[in-house]
């Protein structure tokens, strides 16, 4: 071990802190953004509610049901795409003195493949963070799938708009798992740069928090929720 930490800087170190705290920040922001300037994510919290609110009267509820099922699917896909990805980083990983070739040089003196394993880790661990964020997302719109199913076609029902709330705070806890889910792909992206150096990790976080907050806060689709 202290041999392989020879091969590690201490700008290495800063960086990797920097990518977790970034990671770390920015989905606090997101989650909890300042009154004068909220995410799209807490706007969309809100249409959820009224989503549920709008469904107590929608007859039949099929058209609930359709965007459930297409949300489902979303979580779906993701989880699958990431699990693959897992897969893929662990098969370089088995595989590292070829990137070591690729990186510095053939013929080059290069490094152990630990120190190439180490920073692929870093990958990894967001990513499969990701795939179990998905998971349970998809979980969590299953349960929202039912508790919908269950609010009864009365509104003069006094358990429909109980229910109904009960499904928003469901969909809405899903809903947040999923993103959570995107932006540990997003950072996923950002320590693969890792692999170039230090420098080029920290040109990553800042690429990639610029580009998970400005969506947040400075998008055209957050414009247009701002409207009403």
């Amino acid at each position: 071990m202290p041999d392989l930490l020879t091969f590690f800087s201490p700008l290495d170190a800063v960086a990797v802190l920097v990518l977790l705290g970034s990671w770390g920040l920015a989905g606090w922001v997101i989650e909890n953004p300042p009154a004068r300037r909220i995410s799209v994510s807490r706007l969309m919290n809100a249409y959820r509610r009224d989503w549920m609110v709008e469904m107590l009267t929608r007859q039949p509820r099929i058209f609930d049901a359709t965007i459930l099922g297409s949300l489902r699917q979303g979580t779906t896909f993701l989880a699958s795409g990431a699990m693959i990805a897992v897969g893929g980083v662990l098969a370089l990983a088995g595989n590292a003195e070829r990137l070591d070739d690729a990186v510095m040089g053939i013929g080059v003196e290069g490094h152990p493949v630990a120190f190439w394993q180490t920073k692929l880790a870093l990958v990894a661990l967001f990513l499969t963070h990701a795939v179990f964020k998905f998971i349970w997302s998809n979980r969590l719109f299953g349960y929202c799938a039912v508790v919908m199913a269950s609010v009864p076609n009365d509104v003069t029902d006094p358990q429909a708009l109980i229910r109904a709330a009960k499904a928003a705070e469901i969909n809405i806890r899903a809903a947040m798992n999923f993103n959570r889910g995107l932006r540990s792909v997003y950072f996923a992206f950002a320590a693969l740069a890792w692999i170039l150096g230090p420098l080029p990790l920290l040109l990553a976080v800042a690429a990639i928090g610029w580009t998970v907050l400005s969506r947040e806060f400075a998008s055209t689709s957050r414009s247009v929720l701002m409207e009403d």
